[in-house]
């Protein structure tokens, strides 16, 4: 609470605004199009006061909050499959078929110690627990540990355990944390949905990342195993189905929260055609994100008209 009201006591310029949520939701590797959304919005002028994500929505934006955005959009836009999978730490013993350790290393030397707290802006990070199925709000406490359990997909990465709690993907339970942004307080709700275009687009996973690329880690990183999880030969790997079922749930599961809880705009980048791990298509993701941004910008304006009067 007294982060909160040191905030609206330092910027009194945003008294004559309504508070302004954006909420980042899952897509898994389409999620680069946030990088896109946050640049267009930046380009805009809008200024948002609080952000809540959920899963590669909780990573833009806590590494965005943390002052890193341009690293983390220079790293994804070098990615190619042979990078992805040196990336890929194989592991069949942790809950997980990845083990994560690498990806962690990797924000660890970017984000450091930082916890959620002392970021510039209030900021909820959105995770499922594995035992219950409670949806959990991550407000502080360490950064990248509480990244790490909003992406953890069930299967794929292994559970992250905070306080005692094994924590796994947030879009198990809320995709696109509207929610989260109304009760953080904001008067004005800007949802990025990457699931908006999904009808008509291959739920196979046959258009997903996968390995049939020739750098397809060497035998270090279990090459011929993690290149089965990537198959790209026409049929889908276990990788794509598993994050096609996600993709279809977390689609049925949107629908549903929005309509009970609405946001005000809805920024929705048309990346139905992009596979849910075309990790190595950041530059057109970021492009269609920022295509999104200036095709709501009219709504986005008359919603800020609406409530200023």
């Amino acid at each position: 609470m007294m982060f909160l009201m040191k905030r609206d006591h330092c910027d009194e310029a945003n008294m004559t605004r309504p508070k302004i949520g954006l909420a980042l939701g899952s897509g898994v590797g389409r999620g680069w199009a946030h990088i896109g959304v946050l640049r267009g919005l930046e380009k805009a002028s809008i200024e948002v006061d609080m952000v809540a994500g959920t899963s590669i929505g909780a990573l833009v934006a806590g590494v965005h909050l943390a002052g890193h955005l341009d690293a983390l959009e220079t790293w994804a836009r070098s990615l190619n499959r042979m990078r992805i999978m040196r990336y890929l730490d194989l592991s069949m013993q942790s809950g997980g078929i990845i083990g994560g350790r690498r990806l962690s290393r990797i924000l660890t030397e970017n984000l450091g110690d930082l916890s959620i707290e002392h970021l510039p802006k209030p900021f909820i990070i959105v995770a499922t627990e594995l035992a219950t199925g409670h949806e959990i709000w991550l407000r502080q406490g360490h950064l990248v540990e509480a990244l790490r359990a909003s992406y953890a997909l069930p299967g794929i990465f292994p559970p992250v355990e905070l306080e005692g709690r094994p924590l796994v993907d947030g879009a198990l339970v809320n995709p696109v944390p509207v929610s989260v942004c109304r009760a953080m307080g904001a008067r004005l709700v800007i949802a990025v949905n990457l699931n908006a275009d999904m009808l008509g687009s291959d739920r196979s996973g046959k258009n997903g990342a996968s390995g049939n690329s020739g750098g397809g880690g060497g035998k270090e990183n279990g090459g011929t195993m993690l290149e089965s999880l990537f198959r790209r030969d026409g049929t889908p790997s276990m990788f794509n189905v598993m994050a096609a079922a996600l993709n279809i749930l977390q689609d049925r599961l949107s629908r549903s929260r929005l309509a009970g809880d609405p946001p005000d705009v809805t920024i929705a980048p048309r990346v139905g055609h992009i596979g849910l791990l075309d990790f190595d298509q950041a530059e057109e993701l970021i492009e269609l994100g920022e295509a999104a941004v200036t095709r709501s910008m009219p709504f986005l304006k008359e919603a800020l008209k609406i409530l200023r009067a």
